[in-house]
């Protein structure tokens, strides 16, 4: 009786299944895409102006300049984003990974950063560190570190360096959450035996505990890399690209080029190139970090 009240499903009722995440996955990321893929070959307004240029503007892009400059100034600031997400992240959670009271309270406080929107994060340090009065030039002056207001976004030495900063206050707790939760999978045992050994703190870390975190640390290497290589609400909250071009990523570049400029063309080839950029990225770190078995 109940084998007879089962319904039975063919290979269609699959394909249902998974429709509406294709479809959304079309709509969102596919189309968008290629939309942006086909842009880049006009010379347009996207209403009445669409003159075809081939591969015009991806030419010029090897050839200028600016692109060059931004894709180096994004590289130099992802590297030290990144370095010090994982600086951080991992002290953090080899403290964390410890036994001690209250040890909870301090991982959800740790955890607080990556909760917050980042034009809020953003919003929240240029008040901070507004010459005028913000909190962190009032705290140096009061501990006699500074005798003067200091425009920590607004001059040219100085900006790249707090965005940079920012950016790893911001980012960090996702490398340290991750790295927490691959300690917590590692077997005592092998410390134990370690120490019985008389191998040493340091030696553990490099022999077992890294190895033991290979795979984590290739995946957090890629996603957050590309994350902040593609990076633009903080930067553009905080700055908008400046002062001059000391804080213009290539996120930016492409943003003022297309929307700015209305050159949607040569914003949309910018885009593609910054995609392949990623693209290759994640392959890299793919052949350098092997797993092994």
């Amino acid at each position: 009786m109940k084998k007879s009240l089962q319904k039975k499903h063919g290979p269609i009722d699959g394909y249902l299944f998974v429709l509406p995440v294709v479809f959304m996955m079309v709509a969102l990321i596919a189309y968008p895409m290629l939309y942006g893929l086909y842009i880049s070959f006009f010379n347009t307004n996207l209403v009445s102006r669409w003159n075809f240029v081939g591969l015009k503007y991806y030419i010029e892009a090897f050839q200028d300049p600016e692109f060059y400059q931004s894709v180096l100034l994004t590289f130099k600031y992802m590297i030290l984003v990144v370095a010090g997400h994982f600086i951080v992240g991992f002290f953090l959670a080899l403290q964390l990974n410890k036994q001690f009271k209250g040890r909870t309270a301090y991982r959800v406080v740790f955890m607080l950063p990556w909760f917050f929107p980042e034009a809020v994060i953003a919003l929240l340090f240029t008040w901070i560190l507004n010459p005028m009065y913000g909190v962190f030039n009032d705290i140096l002056m009061k501990v006699g570190l500074i005798s003067t207001n200091i425009s920590w976004l607004g001059s040219k030495d100085l900006a790249f360096s707090s965005v940079v900063f920012v950016s790893i206050w911001k980012g960090f707790p996702l490398v340290m959450t991750m790295i927490l939760a691959g300690l917590q999978t590692i077997p005592r045992d092998l410390y134990e035996a370690a120490e019985i050994d008389g191998v040493g703190r340091f030696a553990q870390l490099w022999y077992i505990t890294i190895p033991s975190l290979k795979s984590i640390i290739k995946t957090l290497l890629i996603l957050d890399c590309v994350w902040w290589f593609k990076q633009y609400t903080l930067v553009y909250t905080m700055t908008s690209g400046g002062p001059g071009t000391a804080t213009n990523l290539i996120s930016l570049s492409v943003y003022g080029t297309a929307f700015n400029d209305l050159r949607f063309g040569k914003g949309a080839a910018w885009g593609v190139l910054v995609f392949v950029i990623c693209v290759l990225l994640s392959t890299v770190f793919k052949r350098v970090i092997k797993d092994e078995d």
